[in-house]
C-alpha cells in the first residue's frame, strides 16, 4: 500500500514505497519496458512488484546466461540500457558470460540479483565467518562479477535505493559504457522506504575535455598523400554514424572498418573498401597498409585487427587514435600510435564536422591513391566466382552473398561465434540502415539467439536475422520456448559443418589434421525434430542452385522459422591470416610478384614466411 506524507516547510510529496517498486519505477525512468527474468526464491519478492504493472513488463527466459545476452542486445538497440533480475548462487553465477559480453563490448545494463537475508550471509561477525556458505544458495556474485562490471555492489540499506540505482546507472553511461551489478538481500526486497517524489537528483553523463586542437588533426589527415579511415565500434556506440558518413563525404578519403565497425558505412559506398585484419578482405588490408595516415575511429585496435606482430600494422603511416579508454590507448604492446585522443567519439566527430562546414579546406590525397584503392577493391572482391564449391553442399560466401540481396535496409543480423560469424562476416554487403553486431569482445558460442530475441523485443517483436552454427546453437537452444512464448518472427539460419570448422582449420594448418573435440567426439541433434517439437517451421539447403529460392521463402513467412544450410565440413575461411605475417600477406598467400606489386612500401624482409614464393 503507498501512503501519501505532505511536509508543508519543503510541499514535497512523499511516497512509501516498498524497494521492489522503486527498482521497476527507476527501470521505467530509464525506458526499460521489459526485463529478462528466471525466477527463484531469493528474487521472487521483487518479481512480484511486477503485478498489477502495465508499463513494465517481465520475459521469462529458460537460462539466466540467455537473459543477460537478450538485454545485451536489448540495450544496443533500444536507448542504452536494460535489466535482468535472478535468484541468487546459481542464479546469478549463470549471468556471467553474458555480463562478460556486455563488459567487452561497451554496452549499459543492470543485472538485479536476489541475495539471501543479510543475517544470513557468512560476512558477518559471527562465529560463521569462515564459513564457505550460510545462508541457502549463498554467493558472493559481488566479488565474482567485479571483473567483469563497472560497479558490482550489495545493498546494505533500504533507504539508499534510489540514490544506489541513479549512482549505478551514471557508472553505466558515463566514460566508456559497461553493465552494474546490483546484488538485492531478500530482508530488503519487501521493505518500505520514503520517496521524495520532487527531488529526483540526476546524474549527469561526464563530459570529456577537448584535448586536442582538432584544426592540427584535419590538417595532418588532409595533408598526407595516402590517408585511410578506420571506422571501429566507437562510432556506432555513441551515435554517430550519421555525422560519420557526413565527414566522409566532405573529407573524400577511403574507409575500413572493424567488424563492430561494419554496420557504419554502405558497403556500396565508392568509399568503402572493406573490414581489416586477420579475417579481413585483401583490399581493405593492401590499403591500410600502404597509407601514410590513418585515422582510428573508436576501434581498440586489438590483435584480430592488427596481427600478432602489431608493430607491422600500418607501418609507414602517423596513426591518430580516438578511444574513449584511456586505457585503450596506452597499452604498450608494439603498436606505435603517435597521436592520442582520449575523447567520446560523437564529441570529437561533431567538432571535426563543425570545423569542415565553417571552414574552407583542400585536401593533398593524391589521385594516385584513388586509382590504387579502387583497383585493389576491384581486384579482389569479397565474393569471388571461383570460391571453391563441394557437391551437394552450400558455399556459404554464396550464401551469404544471397542473404544479402534479400535482405531490406532495416533489417537486423546477429551472427554467432566460429566459422559461420567468419563467412559472414567477409561476404555480407550491408546497407546503411541494417544492424549487424554480435558479442565480438568476448565472442562466445551461444550469443546470437538469445541476442536475437532481445533484439526482437527491444523491437517490438520486429523479424531479426539469427546466424547461427550446428554447435553453437546448441549452447542456448533451450530459449526456443522463450521465442514460441513471445511469437517472435526470427528467421534462424543454421549453418550445419558437421562440427567447430574454424578449430578444425587451426587443427588442420598446425596439429596435422588431428581434429580432437573439433570433429572426433562432437555430434549435432536432428534440427528438423527439434524444430517440429517446439512447432517452428524447418526448412534446409544443400545446394547453392537452391539456396536463393529457399531464403526468399523463409523471408517472407511472418513467424519463426528454421533453416538449415548444410556446409562442407572441409569448407575453409579464406582469406585467413597466418601467425606471425603482417596482415596484408594473407593465406593462401598470392603469388609473389602479384604481391610485391600490390605493395607502395618496402616488404617486410625478417619473415622467412614472407620472403618464400607460393
Amino acid at each position: 500500500m503507498k501512503l501519501v506524507k505532505r511536509n508543508s516547510r519543503e510541499n514535497s510529496v512523499f511516497l512509501n514505497k516498498n524497494v521492489s517498486d522503486c527498482i521497476l519505477d527507476f527501470l521505467k525512468s530509464k525506458d526499460v519496458t521489459e526485463v529478462f527474468v528466471l525466477t527463484g526464491g531469493a528474487i521472487a519478492f521483487t518479481l512480484d512488484a511486477f503485478s498489477g504493472r502495465k508499463d513494465i513488463s517481465y520475459i521469462c527466459v529458460q537460462h539466466e546466461q540467455a537473459a543477460a545476452m537478450m538485454a545485451d542486445a536489448y540495450a544496443r538497440l533500444k536507448g542504452n540500457f536494460a535489466a535482468t533480475m535472478s535468484t541468487s548462487g546459481p542464479g546469478a553465477t549463470n549471468l556471467i558470460t553474458g555480463i562478460a559480453c556486455s563488459y567487452f563490448d561497451s554496452i549499459a545494463n543492470i543485472h538485479i540479483t536476489g541475495q539471501v537475508n543479510l543475517t544470513e550471509q557468512r560476512n558477518i561477525k559471527t562465529n560463521s565467518f569462515g564459513s564457505r556458505q550460510v545462508g541457502f544458495q549463498e554467493t558472493d556474485i559481488v566479488s565474482i562479477s567485479k571483473p567483469i562490471t563497472k560497479k558490482s555492489i550489495q545493498l546494505k540499506k533500504a533507504d539508499k535505493i534510489c540514490k544506489t540505482l541513479e549512482n549505478l546507472y551514471c557508472i553505466s553511461q558515463s566514460g566508456r559504457p559497461g553493465p552494474v551489478l546490483l546484488d538485492l538481500p531478500m530482508c530488503l526486497q519487501r521493505e518500505l522506504v520514503k520517496i521524495d517524489t520532487n527531488k529526483r537528483k540526476n546524474y549527469p553523463n561526464k563530459i570529456r575535455k577537448k584535448s586536442r586542437n582538432i584544426q592540427k588533426i584535419i590538417n595532418t589527415l588532409l595533408s598526407s598523400k595516402r590517408p585511410i579511415i578506420i571506422a571501429g565500434g566507437g562510432i556506432r556506440y555513441s551515435k554517430s554514424v550519421k555525422v560519420f558518413n557526413k565527414i566522409i563525404k566532405l573529407l573524400n578519403i577511403p574507409v575500413v572498418s572493424t567488424w563492430s565497425g561494419i554496420d557504419t558505412i554502405d558497403h556500396n559506398n565508392k568509399l568503402y573498401l572493406g573490414h581489416i585484419g586477420v579475417y579481413g578482405s585483401r583490399a581493405a588490408n593492401f590499403c591500410l597498409q600502404n597509407s601514410d595516415c590513418i585515422l582510428s575511429l573508436g576501434s581498440r585496435l586489438d590483435t584480430r585487427i592488427t596481427g600478432g606482430k602489431p608493430s607491422t600494422f600500418g607501418r609507414n603511416a602517423k596513426i591518430i587514435s580516438v578511444d574513449i579508454d584511456k586505457g585503450e590507448l596506452n597499452k604498450n604492446r608494439g603498436l606505435k600510435i603517435n597521436t592520442k585522443i582520449n575523447e567520446d567519439c560523437n564529441s570529437f566527430l561533431k567538432r571535426v564536422l563543425c570545423y569542415l562546414e565553417e571552414n574552407t579546406f583542400h585536401s593533398l590525397v593524391s589521385i594516385d591513391w584513388k586509382k590504387y584503392y579502387l583497383k585493389m577493391k576491384r581486384k579482389y572482391p569479397t565474393v569471388s566466382k571461383d570460391f571453391s564449391t563441394y557437391n551437394n553442399f552450400i558455399n556459404p560466401y554464396l550464401f551469404v552473398d544471397q542473404l544479402s540481396k534479400a535482405l531490406n535496409k532495416k533489417d537486423v543480423v546477429i551472427p554467432d561465434d566460429g566459422g559461420h560469424l567468419t563467412w559472414f562476416m567477409q561476404a555480407f554487403k550491408l546497407k546503411l540502415g541494417q544492424r549487424v553486431f554480435s558479442a565480438f569482445g568476448n565472442s562466445p558460442m551461444g550469443y546470437s539467439f538469445p541476442a536475437s530475441i532481445g533484439a526482437s523485443i527491444a523491437l517490438n517483436k520486429k523479424r531479426i536475422i539469427c546466424i547461427d552454427g550446428d554447435g553453437s546453437f546448441q549452447i542456448n537452444m533451450q530459449e526456443l520456448q522463450t521465442l514460441v512464448n513471445e511469437k517472435l518472427p526470427i528467421k534462424i539460419f543454421i549453418f550445419n559443418n558437421g562440427g567447430y570448422g574454424i578449430i578444425k582449420q587451426f587443427q588442420s594448418l598446425y596439429l596435422d589434421k588431428r581434429y580432437n573435440a573439433s570433429g572426433i567426439g562432437v555430434s549435432a541433434p536432428n534440427y528438423k525434430k527439434i524444430a517440429k517439437a517446439y512447432g517452428i517451421e524447418y526448412r534446409s539447403v544443400k545446394k547453392n542452385c537452391y539456396a536463393k529460392k529457399v531464403i526468399e521463402a523463409s523471408l517472407k513467412t511472418k513467424e519463426a522459422c528454421l533453416v538449415e544450410v548444410f556446409i562442407h565440413p572441409e569448407q575453409k575461411i579464406i582469406p585467413k591470416l597466418c601467425f606471425g605475417n603482417p596482415i596484408e600477406d594473407l593465406d593462401p598467400k598470392l603469388n609473389r610478384k602479384e604481391f610485391k606489386n600490390n605493395m607502395l612500401y618496402p616488404l617486410i624482409t625478417a619473415d622467412k614466411e614472407i620472403l618464400e614464393a607460393n
